[in-house]
């Protein structure tokens, strides 16, 4: 990433993300149409109704890894192998020691959570048991997206990307087994999502092992530097914070969503779906930006870190518009893959569709989000995602409360873009002044 054409590397890095994030999203999907199809529309509504603990969790790993990463990819850059190595294996048991705490925490309180949503009496019980096993098996999903982080810090997209087939495959096939098999419902998709993780990130660490050198444990590499672990945690923990406070706003959107009943529940479910599925270029960009950013910093590069972010905001502009077009091909057949249209209300489907269809026009806001807080992120900002993340859940709960009352269930299509234009309004100027930080910073051994 510190050598070569922005845009080339950009491209070249996103896609194998982008491949992979595509894979990480059917597979979730598969979770949706198996029980949506096969146990019933009030499963799919248990799902979808549990869907921002899920992400406040699953949110939580992928932040955290990623901002343990951050150091790493920097080090990287600036060619220190020695603390390279030293900040992978501290990140190995600060992931155990977070984990552990969040994991057990969660686990105690799920059902009073589910509770205080107001959550449909119908299916409070398939929620609860789904969102169980997810927060019991959190240590799975935080070490599989560590790993991944790591191979992403050093400029490894495409391992990643085999690891996520694999996980796809094996959710898709233990889905099949412990739902139509083995009758377990939706307790059955929560356990085959976390074993297929728990190998894939089994898988991950050997590989690193072998495949990388300067990686591999010493003895001396797991004696608990405190500095070193007050640095990563200021990456790590407001990367993490950051998705589970974006997870609480959709858990507030949720609240409102749920005093619907379950069949909008289930037509939002399956319209979040489709979004999320449409949207992993912005996903996957972001990570590319953030590993390109922090590999030059760490090669004190400012020049280079300018043109990456003038690069990746083309790139993201495009793929705005893009899948705005792509919407209208592939939202309608998406929407009926989740449910038999044989034995399900048609509004459930039109209600999805407003939801797509509300959303897309906004993406542009969206994708400037993922752009400035994960490269402002990759420069080793965590102030700047937490601010961002906290304007998100502020605008997001507003408008889930207030917009519904005069506009009813397109209120709360509209919660989500009125977040992502609060916090993208803010981000570029947040930007600008992280990049006048970063020169200061370049610029003071140059003048010593």
């Amino acid at each position: 990433m510190t050598q070569g054409n922005p845009y080339k590397l950009l491209i070249a890095f996103t896609l194998p993300l982008f491949v992979g994030n595509l894979f990480q999203q059917i597979y979730s999907m598969v979770d949706t149409v198996v029980v949506g199809r096969y146990v019933g529309v009030d499963a799919l509504a248990a799902l979808g109704a549990v869907s921002g603990f899920s992400f406040m969790v699953t949110g939580f790993a992928q932040g955290l890894g990623c901002g343990f990463a951050v150091l790493v990819s920097q080090c990287y850059g600036a060619g220190d192998k020695e603390r390279m190595r030293r900040a992978y294996a501290m990140s190995v048991v600060l992931s155990l020691v977070v984990g552990l705490v969040i994991s057990l925490l969660c686990f105690a309180f799920s059902m009073p959570l589910l509770r205080m949503v107001r959550t449909p009496g119908n299916i409070i019980g398939m929620a609860n048991d789904y969102i169980s096993i997810i927060y019991l098996g959190l240590l799975a999903c935080i070490y599989y997206n560590l790993f991944s982080a790591i191979l992403r810090a050093v400029g490894d997209s495409r391992s990643p990307l085999l690891f996520l087939v694999l996980s796809s495959i094996l959710n898709v096939v233990l889905d099949l087994v412990l739902v139509l098999v083995i009758p377990l419902g939706c307790a059955g998709v929560a356990i085959a999502t976390i074993l297929s993780q728990a190998i894939s990130a089994i898988i991950a660490y050997v590989y690193i092992s072998r495949r990388f050198p300067d990686f591999r444990f010493r003895k001396e590499d797991f004696k608990f530097d405190i500095p070193l672990a007050k640095t990563l945690l200021k990456t790590g923990l407001p990367g993490a914070v950051q998705f589970s406070v974006c997870a609480l706003g959709v858990i507030i959107v949720q609240i409102a969503i749920n005093d619907f009943g379950s069949d909008i529940v289930a037509a939002y479910s399956i319209g979040n779906k489709i979004e999320t599925l449409i949207t992993q270029m912005f996903t996957a960009l972001g990570m590319a930006i953030s590993t390109y950013a922090g590999q030059n910093l760490g090669a004190r590069d400012f020049n280079r870190i300018r043109q990456g972010f003038r690069a990746c905001f083309v790139l993201t502009v495009a793929w705005a518009v893009i899948s705005y077009l792509l919407s209208f091909v592939v939202s309608e057949p998406l929407a009926y893959v989740f449910i038999d249209s044989q034995t399900t209300d048609p509004d459930v489907i039109d209600n999805a569709l407003l939801y797509v269809g509300t959303v897309v026009k906004f993406f542009i806001p969206l994708g400037m989000i993922f752009l400035f807080r994960t490269g402002c992120q990759g420069l080793g900002s965590g102030l700047i995602p937490m601010v961002s993340s906290i304007t998100e859940l502020t605008a997001r709960a507003i408008a889930a409360f207030t917009l519904p009352i005069w506009f009813g269930y397109l209120g709360i299509c509209y919660a989500s873009p009125a977040a992502w234009v609060a916090a993208a309004i803010i981000l570029p100027f947040c930007y600008v002044l992280q990049m006048r930080r970063i020169r200061r910073q370049l610029d003071r051994p140059a003048t010593a």
